[in-house]
């Protein structure tokens, strides 16, 4: 429509040919008009030069035109003279309505080419903007990352983009000659049959991912998207195919699968569950596993408050501490569960802090730690009552001398067997307090005054026993292992030192390092008189409680010196082992 009007104007109009047009047709024109004038006569010789002013105005435009008209005219009127010998008023008329006529023709002939002009830049420019979109289009189809193509919608390939020939391997003419069936895998192919079945008179656009097959036999995963052209378009039996090549996210995707399968087989053989916590709204979710850990019904999230019906009072304050943001990156909680049949399950929450986006949560796993709970309380029970009835047989064994020094150390008064006897019950029952007193530290508090006292309460009496230091109070577990440290050095002293010999002399003192509120308690047992044996004792349990062979019982840096006048015992006791 557009290269008519450009044709007419590059080879018709101006050119020589319209040139030498126009004077044909002018001769011819003054020809006929003479010719008129002289046999018709005048009224007919200016009709016929219309058609030829409206040759010329269409082959040269407006001035030859009016030029054209005024010869014409004039032709006329001379003519019209030499065969009348004059010219009337009707001559003139008809002379100046030729003249307006061929002007007015002239003029409207020249606004039309204007017009047609105009319309022609327009409708170029409209043609070259068609060409540009066209040919971006079709830049972009050939250049595109994925497959495209055109059909019908038959599924008869039309038009095929590079990427698709390069993905299928096939060229663009024997793609055209293939219907999109035949690229797709066997199993897949009734899926994209409803797929181009679904595509009726009305805009649509479905996908789905198919195994697609190359021309070599092997197959790879697309993403298949069939579009229709709108009832409006004047191709709407055009059907639009993009393909997208998706197997290296198909891969990915199925590793990423078969990792999550690992892991809820490694969490559900590990009793895992696991849960986050989204600080802003303090929501809780989880897995199933871990609602049945906290014995509380699936649900995609809970509020954090609704955990308390479940969670122990005392650990509350520490899960609802979890739903505030912290700057530790790692979270690591025990808490106990009250479950609906009374028992109590403890409860390990690990994990770590991380930014979502805007959302701040709180992710990590749960562990039910009541059976490794119960079972490491168990060992430590076997373990302490095997240390316990090692420390009784020892206490045992070590009893034996006392009670044999007890004997012979106490005079029989006037040879009064009854007086001797009561005596003697009365020492074995002060040594049977201290031993009760020894057996029942494990739990309780003991002034560690009232420790020492009760050890060397049987020797009061009779020997020079001097008992001096500030009021400490010593917690269970240290007043045990203290008490068998003073046992120890009792029994030795009764064995080889002053408890042993008549001028005995035993001093036992206790004092602070310094006024600091850090600094140790220093601890001496310190023994006068003659001893039965200057050589260290033999290695054994005894040394091992007192720290000669290791780390005492209790406190730190215990040291010995023994000669034969006497022993010197002194340890440090830390701030941390007593209470003031």
């Amino acid at each position: 429509m557009g290269s008519y009007p450009r044709w007419l104007k590059s080879n018709v109009s101006g050119t020589p040919l319209a040139h030498v047009a126009s004077l044909l047709v002018l001769a011819v024109s003054i020809i006929f008009v003479a010719t008129n004038t002289v046999n018709i006569g005048q009224d007919a010789a200016f009709i016929s030069s219309i058609p030829a002013i409206i040759v010329i105005v269409y082959l040269e435009g407006r001035g030859p035109t009016i030029a054209a008209t005024v010869l014409l005219a004039i032709v006329g009127l001379w003519t019209r003279e030499v065969v009348n010998g004059q010219l009337s008023v009707q001559d003139w008329t008809r002379a100046i309505f030729l003249l307006v006529s061929g002007g007015l023709i002239a003029i409207m002939f020249h606004r039309l080419r204007q017009d047609l002009r105009g319309a022609l830049e327009v409708a170029e420019a409209r043609l070259a903007a068609i060409d540009a979109t066209e040919s971006r289009y079709r830049w972009a189809f050939e250049r595109a990352a994925m497959g495209f193509a055109n059909a019908n919608r038959g599924g008869q390939l039309l038009q095929s983009n590079r990427r698709l020939c390069e993905m299928t391997g096939y060229r663009e003419e024997e793609l055209a000659q293939l219907p999109l069936e035949a690229l797709v895998y066997p199993d897949d192919q009734d899926a994209v049959r409803k797929l181009l079945r679904g595509l009726v008179d009305r805009a649509a656009s479905f996908g789905m991912e198919a195994r697609l097959l190359r021309k070599d036999g092997k197959t790879f995963w697309a993403r298949l998207t069939v579009s229709s052209s709108r009832p409006d378009e004047i191709s709407n039996g055009n059907v639009f195919v993009v393909v997208d090549d998706i197997s290296e996210r198909r891969e990915a995707r199925e590793a990423l699968l078969a990792q999550k399968e690992w892991i809820d087989l490694a969490l559900t053989a590990g009793r895992l569950g696991t849960w986050g916590i989204d600080l802003k709204d303090g929501t809780v979710t989880g897995s199933d596993k871990f609602w049945d850990i906290l014995d509380m019904p699936p649900a995609p999230s809970r509020r954090l408050r609704e955990l308390s019906s479940v969670v122990h009072p005392a650990d509350w304050p520490k899960l609802a501490a979890a739903a505030e943001s912290s700057s530790a990156a790692n979270y690591d909680m025990e808490i106990r569960v009250r479950r609906k049949d009374g028992h109590v399950r403890w409860i390990a929450l690990r994990g770590r802090q991380e930014n979502h986006g805007d959302r701040l949560l709180r992710i990590g796993v749960a562990a039910d730690l009541t059976e490794r709970r119960q079972t490491t309380l168990l060992r430590a029970a076997v373990k302490k009552g095997e240390r316990i009835m090692r420390e009784e047989r020892h206490r045992f064994s070590n009893l034996f001398p006392v009670v044999t020094a007890l004997v012979r150390m106490i005079n029989v008064p006037g040879n009064d067997v009854a007086r001797y006897k009561e005596m003697l019950i009365d020492r074995i029952r002060t040594l049977e307090t201290t031993h009760v007193l020894l057996s029942g530290h494990a739990n309780v508090s003991a002034m560690l005054h009232e420790l020492v006292a009760q050890e060397l309460q049987p020797f009061k009496d009779t020997r020079d026993i001097t008992i001096s230091g500030p009021a400490i109070v010593v917690p269970g577990g240290a007043a045990e292992s203290l008490a068998m440290v003073l046992h120890e050095l009792t029994t030795n002293s009764v064995k080889h030192g002053a408890l042993g010999v008549p001028q005995g002399r035993v001093e036992v003192k206790w004092e602070f390092a310094s006024e600091g509120a850090g600094d140790d308690v220093l601890f001496d047992w310190v023994e006068s008189g003659k001893r039965n044996n200057s050589r260290v004792a033999r290695h054994g349990f005894g040394s091992m409680i007192i720290g000669l062979d290791g780390a005492p019982l209790v406190g730190h840096s215990p040291k010995l010196q023994i000669s034969e006048h006497g022993l010197r015992y002194s340890l440090r006791l830390s701030r941390k082992e007593i209470e003031l």
